[in-house]
């Protein structure tokens, strides 16, 4: 079982950026590929990109493409969402998700941190 902490929310001015990071708790970490989701209020959740287990490939919805990045830190149990060039529209609560590698469905998730970016 993993345990998902999202962290690095906050308010920024459009333009800005902000970096989230996603600890997990578990020994496991290598064996699931990760992802980052938002929802906005009065929307339904939004998948925003994702990293496989070794972090050689990386996959962004396109409103994202060009200004998020996801990494990860298989040592440190960490996934990170560097978001740059942020818009008021990418305002949401946004969520870490863990995927076993041997699943099709993100099985764990994190509480979720808020980002809110002002026009």
């Amino acid at each position: 079982q993993e345990q998902l902490v999202e962290s690095g929310g906050g308010l920024v001015q459009a333009g800005g950026s902000l970096r989230l990071s996603c600890a997990a708790s578990g020994r496991t970490f290598s064996s699931y590929h990760m992802g980052w989701f938002r929802q906005a209020p009065g929307k339904e959740r939004e998948f925003v990109g994702g990293i496989t287990w070794s972090g050689g490939s990386t996959y962004y919805t396109d409103s994202v493409k060009g200004r998020f990045t996801i990494s990860r830190d298989n040592a440190k149990n960490t996934v990170y969402l560097q978001m740059n060039s942020l818009k008021p529209e990418d305002t949401a609560v946004y969520y870490c998700a863990a995927r076993p590698i041997t699943e099709i469905e993100y099985k764990y998730w994190g509480q979720g941190t808020q980002v809110t970016v002002s026009s």
